[in-house]
C-alpha cells in the first residue's frame, strides 16, 4: 500500500540520520503484523513488542489492517518478504492464506514466528499465544458451574473461518456437550464487529427466545452481546466473554457479563520479539509456547 511504502521510505530516514548521528542502530529489522492495528486488543500486543524491541535493541515495525481483513494480512505479509526483512510476527488466520506466504519467507531466510493464532502446518519457528481449544474449554467448564438447570446457549464468533475462533467453539462444545441439560442452540458470526454481535445477538433472542446463555469468542462480541440485553433490559441471560479490555472488565464490574476468559496480549508481543531475537543469536527455541489463559469473574 501506499502508507506502508511512506513508512518505509521513513524508517530508512531515520536510519541514515542515525548513522549520521553516529548512534548505535538496532540489531535487527522485525515486522509485527496484527489482525487490526487500532483493535484495543492488539495494542497490548503492540506495547510488548514495543518493550522488547528497546529490551533487545530492536526495531520492531508495527503493521497491520485498520479492519480485520485477512486478505490485507497477506499483502502486507508479502510486502515485508519483498523488503527481506530480519523476522515476521504473524497471526495466522487461515491455513490457505498463510501457509505458503509463511513457507517462502523461511525459504528465503526470514523466520516467522506465528501470533495468537498458530499454522501448525507451515514452516513457522514457533508460535506464542493462546491455547485457544483450552480457552473454549475453560470457557464451557465455567458456564457448566455457573448455572444450573436447563441451559439453551447462543455462540457468537468473531469469524467461522479463522483458525483460532473455530478451536474456541469446538472447545467450548466438547466440553459443554457432556452436560445433558446443556444445550447450543445457534451460533452466528459477528465478523469482529461489536455492531455484527449485537444484531447477531438480536437475532439470536427473536429465534430462539428461550435462550438462556451467551458465549462470545472474541474481544468485541462480548461487548455486542452486552449491549444488546442492555438494551432489552434483559439481565436474565448468562455471558461469557473474551479478553479484559477497559469496558468489558467494567461490565463485568456492573455484572452485565458474568465471567471473561482472559490472554496474556502484552506477553505474546514480548515473547515472540524475544524468540526471533534467540534465534538470531543461536539459541534453541520451543515450538509451541502456550501463554497463560484464565477465567475471572466479578469480584
Amino acid at each position: 500500500s501506499i502508507l506502508y511504502f511512506i513508512e518505509s521510505i521513513e524508517y530508512e530516514r531515520q536510519i541514515k540520520d542515525l548513522s549520521n548521528d553516529q548512534v548505535s542502530l538496532p540489531e535487527h529489522h522485525f515486522v509485527l503484523i496484527s489482525e487490526e492495528i487500532e483493535h484495543e486488543y492488539w495494542k497490548f500486543v503492540e506495547r510488548g513488542a514495543k518493550d522488547a524491541e528497546s529490551h533487545f535493541g530492536v526495531y520492531v515495525e508495527y503493521i497491520g489492517p485498520h479492519k480485520s481483513n485477512p486478505a490485507e494480512q497477506v499483502k502486507l505479509f508479502d510486502m515485508a518478504i519483498a523488503k527481506k526483512v530480519d523476522g515476521i510476527i504473524v497471526q495466522a488466520l487461515n491455513d490457505e492464506m498463510f501457509t505458503p506466504l509463511i513457507d517462502r519467507a523461511i525459504d528465503k531466510g526470514i523466520p516467522v514466528i506465528t501470533i495468537d493464532t498458530d499454522e501448525p502446518n507451515s514452516s513457522r519457528i514457533a508460535y506464542i499465544g493462546t491455547d485457544n481449544y483450552r480457552s473454549g474449554q475453560l470457557a464451557g467448564q465455567a458456564l457448566i458451574e455457573d448455572l444450573d438447570g436447563e441451559v439453551y446457549i447462543g455462540i457468537i464468533s468473531n469469524s467461522f473461518e479463522s483458525t483460532h475462533q473455530q478451536q474456541r467453539v469446538q472447545g467450548f462444545i466438547d466440553v459443554v456437550e457432556e452436560v445433558p441439560d446443556i444445550k447450543v442452540v445457534a451460533m452466528e458470526e459477528s465478523n469482529n464487529s461489536r455492531i455484527g454481535a449485537a444484531e447477531k445477538a438480536d437475532k439470536i433472542l427473536r429465534e430462539y427466545p428461550e435462550i438462556t446463555a451467551f458465549y462470545g469468542t472474541s474481544a468485541l462480541d462480548g461487548l455486542g452481546i452486552a449491549s444488546s440485553l442492555m438494551a432489552m433490559e434483559r439481565d436474565d441471560i448468562y455471558i461469557i466473554a473474551f479478553d479484559t479490555l477497559e469496558e468489558t472488565l467494567y461490565l463485568l464490574k456492573q455484572g452485565k457479563i458474568n465471567a471473561i476468559v482472559s490472554q496474556e496480549p502484552y506477553e505474546m508481543g514480548f515473547r515472540s520479539v524475544g524468540v526471533l531475537h534467540d534465534i538470531f543469536h543461536g539459541k534453541e527455541v520451543n515450538e509451541v509456547n502456550h501463554t497463560n489463559t484464565r477465567v475471572i469473574r466479578r469480584p
